[in-house]
């Protein structure tokens, strides 16, 4: 093989161009359309206070039309382009993808999880960020950062690594907090094997905890319209509950390896721009069909934010 050859072979390509580019926001053409409710929703909310406080802090990616010149299609960040649009901004300055591969943008990123919230939020509040800044920066009021930034006082730093990831309630850490530390873990532990991370779910492994694995042992347990006899038997069924989540985890996750699968695979077909382009012109129907199996957060029942 020739010198030549062989450096070609070895050359990496770039996903990106090397500079961002400033472009005219009218210039940008979005690869899907947004929904009604998208602008009545907490997260455009929240990106519009963020622009408005702070910038744009994630350039959105676009990838240079065919054909098109001085055109350019968006693969990532189609509401914060709606949200500039919105405030009269006409000028962004954006990433350049070197091909029109969207599946791996946005909806293939980890969604912050309420501990990883509150580690940034104590971390900008230690290097001297107000607490009514990041508020306004994140549209939420600033008791909501006092309680953010307080979420794992009195909760044990073994149940804090097994829910690092997870996204739990606030209120799920409040209950927590009523338990002894080999309680949280064991609560923690039940959440993450049965993948439900709801603050109902949380409130019956409380009602099922043994008042001697109490904070306040003194204190005993009041569930409203629950009988201390019914207390008990959620006690006993909810030990045989984890038995038996235990046995069918093997099970479990082979069948949801494979529902995870086909949903990724559908996920990356809308990915890529010109099979949808194809979709929009050819199977409408298919396409909004797919685009909900795809966008479905998980395969079990939706978690409590």
């Amino acid at each position: 093989m020739s010198r030549d050859k062989s450096k070609t072979l070895n050359q990496v390509t770039l996903g990106f161009e090397s500079d961002c580019i400033t472009l005219q926001v009218e210039a940008i053409l979005p690869v899907r359309a947004l929904s009604a409710s998208v602008k009545s929703s907490r997260k455009y909310g929240q990106i519009t206070a963020s622009v408005k406080e702070v910038g744009l802090v994630e350039p959105p990616v676009v990838t240079r039309s065919p054909g098109q010149q001085g055109t350019f299609l968006l693969l990532d960040g189609h509401i914060r382009i709606e949200v500039l649009k919105d405030l009269g901004i006409e000028k962004v300055e954006c990433l350049i993808s070197t091909d029109d591969e969207a599946f791996t943008y946005n909806k293939r990123i980890s969604r912050l999880a309420p501990i990883q919230e509150h580690k940034m939020i104590r971390k900008a509040i230690e290097r001297g960020v107000s607490e009514e800044k990041i508020a306004l920066a994140l549209d939420l009021n600033p008791r909501s950062i006092v309680r953010k930034a307080k979420l794992l006082d009195g909760i044990c730093e073994e149940a804090v690594g097994i829910l690092k990831d997870k996204h739990c309630a606030t209120a799920v850490f409040e209950t927590l907090r009523k338990m002894k530390a080999m309680r949280q873990i064991e609560a923690a532990e039940l959440m993450m094997n049965a993948n439900n991370y709801t603050p109902a779910y949380i409130s019956a492994i409380l009602a099922g905890t043994p008042q001697a694995q109490l904070l306040d042992t003194r204190k005993p347990k009041k569930m409203k319209g629950i009988t201390p006899e019914a207390m008990a038997r959620m006690e006993h069924e909810l030990a045989r509950l984890q038995e038996g989540i235990t046995s069918i985890q093997d099970s479990y996750g082979k069948d949801h390896l494979q529902l995870t699968v086909i949903k990724g695979y559908l996920g990356k077909l809308l990915g890529n721009a010109r099979i949808v382009r194809y979709l929009i012109q050819h199977r409408p129907e298919f396409l909004a069909e797919f685009q909900v199996i795809a966008e479905i957060a998980s395969t079990t029942s939706p978690e409590a934010e």
